[in-house]
């Protein structure tokens, strides 16, 4: 049977026997390739923390110095999510997801190879704008491409592949790191580990060919046919054509200025998805994801040994994942937001205790760290994405969505940069600081969030119009 005509889109000749409500196949076969950006994205920012330990040795770092060999991939994020709004909107979602699958191998080879710090920064950033671009894209993709009633758990399965990106490398630098003593680490380890990533950004960048482009652009540049081909394999000839029409008719009434989403109708969404993008980063998850190895150090553990408990706290951030992938959709978005903020700040309010009374050492540190990433997997970093993937309009959504992840990047950047300082400096003092955002982050929530579990991107765009700055 061919799958793909000579469009990219999949043939509209319906053979015998497909359900007419779809094929969810197909639909997960188009999460899959897009959500390998989502791979590269947890790939391409957690081999730092298998890195860092061993380039401060290397490099001979001080604290500012080791936070910007940490963050400079991030300064790259901002740019790419600056951009990536714009040239999809004019290029296509797909053109520019291959894009960053090109910096991708480009930054995974530069990595491996630098000379001294400012050639690694240089590296890093590289495949930092190509990060900025899949975690915006990625998302945004499989949201357009998504049936309504599984569009939560499919958006999820890109953070899904984040975290299992995270895990992956967590396992490969473990590895490495075994091949050879300390010294050996110090001098070529963390090149294979950098060097590792050239892999799966290969497979991205090959499998991209093999997807259309996402039916809403499609629609929105006039190729109403190609569209239609994509939609009617996504849900079924019977929703295709009541889709497109809805697609059609909101664009009709959308504007393509980026100034849009600043007119009154849209402020709310606007103030919703960067609060979340900003809330998601000061609650502190990178000062995990990216220092976890340091952090264990600190308990007095071996290099190799707090490489190895890293891979734990991959673990349990893909089970807590997959668990949210499951429940997205039945729970509903603003609940599990609620529970994990909640879980988050505990979970950091008693690891600066224990910090402050010294008891920061042992199995303790561990419990709490695993509590918290499993709190921050289970809503924080899935629904998220989800949310600031969903209730922005069509023509506006790439730059709509561009504005948060740019804000995102940046609260990214300043929490990554200026951990091991306020470490050094705050002790325990650092992880009450985010304790305090997590309680920020329940009431934010609890006062501003609509529930949008199972509604189309039309029916909550109309109740943003229907009710103007109030809720959906």
């Amino acid at each position: 049977m061919t799958i793909l005509n000579r469009t990219g889109a999949f043939d509209r000749t319906r053979p015998s026997g497909l359900p007419r409500g779809g094929s969810m196949l197909y639909v997960a076969l188009l999460t899959f390739v897009a959500a390998l950006g989502g791979l590269l994205f947890g790939y391409d920012t957690a081999v730092i923390s298998g890195t860092i330990g061993f380039l401060e040795t290397r490099f001979d770092l001080n604290e500012i110095e080791k936070g910007w060999a940490a963050s400079s991939a991030l300064v790259g994020c901002i740019a790419g999510a600056a951009v990536a709004g714009v040239l999809s909107d004019r290029l296509g979602r797909k053109r520019v997801l291959l894009i960053s699958a090109v910096l991708f191998a480009v930054s995974a080879i530069g990595s491996a190879l630098p000379r001294n710090l400012d050639e690694l920064a240089l590296a890093r950033i590289v495949g930092g704008v190509g990060v900025g671009m899949a975690s915006m894209l990625s998302p945004l993709y499989i949201a357009e491409v998504s049936p309504a009633r599984a569009r939560g758990r499919l958006v999820s399965v890109n953070q899904f592949a984040i975290v299992a990106g995270m895990l992956v490398v967590y396992f490969v630098n473990a590895v490495i790191a075994a091949l050879g003593d300390e010294a050996w680490n110090v001098a070529r380890g963390w090149r294979w580990m950098f060097g590792s990533e050239t892999l799966p950004a290969m497979l991205f960048l090959g499998l991209l060919f093999f997807v259309p482009e996402s039916p809403r652009f499609l629609a929105k540049q006039g190729r109403e046919h190609e569209a239609l081909a994509v939609l009617d394999r996504a849900v079924g000839p019977d929703r295709a054509e009541a889709e497109l029409e809805d697609i059609r008719t909101t664009i009709a009434q959308e504007g393509g200025s980026v100034l849009q989403v600043l007119a009154p109708g849209w402020r709310v969404p606007l103030l919703i998805a960067v609060g979340l993008a900003i809330l998601q980063q000061v609650t502190g998850i990178n000062t995990v994801l990216y220092y976890a190895p340091e952090i264990f150090k600190s308990t007095g553990q071996r290099a190799t040994e707090a490489i190895n408990a890293t891979v734990l706290v991959g673990l349990v951030n893909i089970l807590f994942t997959i668990v949210a992938i499951w429940v997205v959709d039945r729970i509903g978005r603003k609940p599990l937001l609620m529970v994990a903020s909640a879980g988050m700040g505990v979970s950091l309010f008693v690891m600066g205790g224990a910090f402050l009374a010294q008891r920061f050492q042992g199995p303790w540190v561990l419990l709490l760290v695993l509590i918290y990433v499993a709190s921050f997997a289970v809503a924080m970093g899935p629904v998220v994405w989800v949310i600031m993937a969903e209730i922005f309009p069509t023509r506006i959504r790439g730059r709509a969505m561009s504005i948060a992840t740019v804000v995102l990047w940046i609260s990214c950047y300043v929490v990554s940069q200026t951990f091991p300082l306020m470490l050094a400096r705050l002790g325990g003092g650092a992880f009450f600081v985010y304790g305090a955002m997590c309680v920020v982050a329940f009431v934010f929530v609890g006062v501003l969030l609509p529930e949008t579990k199972g509604k189309t991107l039309e029916e909550i765009e109309r109740g943003w119009q229907r009710v103007g700055p109030s809720r959906p």
